[in-house]
């Protein structure tokens, strides 16, 4: 048996196991003992069939599954411990042919991490206090939740919502037979209803109004059947009861409470969005590739993923090579983190996991996912594994806290946060276009 071992790229080798039938030969003949014990064929007692009828009958089949286990084991007891490899081996060439075996894989190798001066690397975060004004924002919307639309007359206002029936025109002009689309509900409030409310406008029941809106689309027309206000809710103690499951006795209290948990919202937002940033400053900062297997393989996640979000079964016509190649990037991104934050980890060696820690975590993850922390204590110490997995989050989690006290943070306000992340989605859209 040997093996030999070709340095494609710095992270990527081709390892070929070769092997003749006097290296197989021990596995062959342990194997056909065995089945000769347990093979029953017409005529014979059980564990009398001859050796070479079994070999001439099952021989192929044994022996493949024999060359299989030894692959296997020649790759976890030789390959293994000798490459350490990463990402998700391939076998690219199976060949057995002649008494010769010849497997060819494709491995990937841990890159080389020597991390930059973090201090270098500079990081957007959004900085945002709640306004009252924003307070009030929330509590107006509230008010509408809990209120109802009843029925007004006279002439549609901003503010109305309208019950209307869309008719498609043909080309004429004429209603088209069976392309009618009935009590279709019109919040003229709302940023998309832009375009039917200069239409709308001071218009009554009964009134048919033409939408004609480009030469793409064809006409039709609103027939208005309905016009709406919002009656909103009083704000009482009451309902601030309501609201906040107990947690404020009155009007006063209710604010409060809104303008907290409004902050909370834009602490936690900030701190996500300050992680993602952070991995694009850092892995835009480091240059060194990742195996092509461990790419493919993220990949093929990402593939995985979307068939599962379209219900188990990919779209007809779905392009799978070309979405990879449009999802290439980010598949780089993720596998460049990887092994950055394993870099990042022995960087902070002074980093540790209390019980506290743990505790804390449980409670978070209880509050997310609407259980006790009670059951989610038992579900880990049922499954050991995904207790590791709760320490990683942890883990990397600290990992984060550190980096924000060495990266330098470029703090923006939302609205400056927000035209800044407009502006490179639109760059973005224009690089992916060209």
């Amino acid at each position: 048996m040997n093996i030999s071992v070709e340095e494609l790229t710095p992270v990527d080798k081709e390892v070929k196991i070769n092997a003749s039938r006097e290296d197989l030969s021990p596995k062959f003949e342990k194997a056909f003992k065995k089945y000769k014990a347990q093979i029953q064929m017409p005529g014979f007692r059980p564990g009398r069939v001859p050796l070479g009828l079994i070999k001439k009958r099952f021989g192929k089949e044994i022996e493949l599954e024999e060359i299989n286990s030894y692959v296997e084991e020649v790759y976890e007891k030789e390959i293994v411990p000798e490459h350490e490899p990463v990402g998700e081996t391939q076998m690219v060439d199976f060949s057995w042919e002649n008494d010769e075996l010849e497997v060819t894989f494709k491995i990937g190798a841990k890159p080389e991490v020597e991390l930059v001066d973090l201090a270098e690397v500079s990081v957007d975060k959004m900085v945002h206090d709640v306004t009252d004004e924003e307070v009030e924002e929330e509590i107006e919307r509230t008010l509408e939740r809990q209120g109802n639309w009843e029925e007004a007359e006279g002439e549609i206002t901003e503010e109305s919502r309208v019950v209307v029936d869309a008719v498609s025109l043909d080309e004429d002009g004429n209603p088209i037979e069976g392309e009618t689309d009935e009590d279709q509900k019109l919040d003229l409030r709302q940023e998309g209803a832009k375009d039917f409310k200069e239409k709308l406008v001071g218009k009554k029941v009964g009134d048919v109004v033409k939408m004609d809106f480009d030469d793409e689309e064809e006409p039709f027309e609103l027939h208005v059947k309905k016009i709406e206000k919002m009656n909103k809710a009083e704000l009482t103690d009451d309902l601030a009861k309501q609201q906040s499951n107990g947690e404020a006795k009155n009007v006063d209290e209710f604010k409060s409470y809104i303008k907290s948990r409004m902050q909370q919202y834009y602490d936690q937002s900030a701190d996500d969005m300050f992680r993602q940033d952070a991995i694009d400053a850092i892995t835009k900062a480091h240059d060194f590739d990742i195996p092509e297997v461990m790419k493919e393989q993220i990949l093929n996640s990402y593939v995985e993923y979307a068939k599962q979000q379209s219900g188990g079964e990919l779209p007809e016509g779905f392009d799978i090579e070309g979405y990879k190649e449009k999802m290439e990037d980010q598949a780089i991104r993720e596998g460049k983190w990887l092994f950055i934050n394993q870099a990042l980890q022995e960087k902070f060696d002074d980093i540790e996991i209390t019980p506290e820690d743990i505790d804390a975590q449980i409670g978070e993850d209880a509050a997310r996912y609407g259980a006790t922390v009670d059951q989610l204590r038992s579900y880990y110490a049922q499954n050991p594994s995904q207790l590791e997995n709760l320490r990683n989050t942890i883990r990397e989690s600290k990992v984060f806290d550190k980096l924000s006290e060495v990266v330098k943070i470029n703090e923006l306000s939302k609205e400056e946060f927000r035209e800044k992340r407009e502006k490179e989605n639109e760059e973005q859209k224009e690089k992916e276009n060209d």
